[in-house]
C-alpha cells in the first residue's frame, strides 16, 4: 500500500507537478490549511507538506493546529515555502517541523527529503 501524503498549498499546478512526480506515494492536494484540516477528519496521512502563505489559514497556523492536536501532532510536517525567512525557518524547525524547503526546489531533491522524513526512527 502506498504512503500517503497531503499537499496544502494554493498553487494548483504544484499539485499536479507532484502527484505525477510522486507517483510512488498516494497524494492528496488541498489549498489551504482549513481544507486541510477538514480533510484530516476522516483520512489518514503518513506526512504533510504545507506552504506557508496561502489564503483563509496560512501554513503557519495549519503547522500549530497540527502540533498542539493529539490526533495529528505526530504526523511529519515538512514545509515548502519561497519565504526566505531565517528566523521562521528556524522556529518551525525548533518546534517540530521536520524539513524547511525553499521554492523554487528540485523535485527530486524534494523526493529524496519525503523518502527520509517517512522512514521509520532507528
Amino acid at each position: 500500500m502506498k504512503q500517503k501524503i497531503l499537499l496544502v498549498d494554493d498553487y494548483e499546478p504544484l499539485g499536479v507537478l507532484l502527484r505525477k512526480y510522486f507517483e510512488s506515494y498516494d497524494v492528496t492536494h488541498v489549498m489551504n490549511g482549513l481544507q486541510a484540516i477538514e480533510w484530516l477528519q476522516d483520512h489518514d496521512v503518513d506526512l504533510i507538506i504545507t506552504d506557508i502563505r496561502m489564503p483563509q489559514m496560512n501554513g503557519i497556523k495549519l503547522f500549530n493546529y497540527l502540533k498542539n492536536n493529539e490526533l495529528f501532532n505526530h504526523i511529519p510536517v515538512i514545509i515548502l515555502s519561497s519565504e526566505e525567512n531565517t528566523s521562521e525557518r528556524i522556529d518551525l524547525l525548533e518546534r517540530g517541523a521536520v524539513d524547511y524547503i525553499l521554492k523554487p526546489f528540485n523535485p527530486r531533491e524534494l523526493l529524496i527529503r519525503v523518502g527520509k522524513a517517512l522512514k521509520p526512527g532507528p
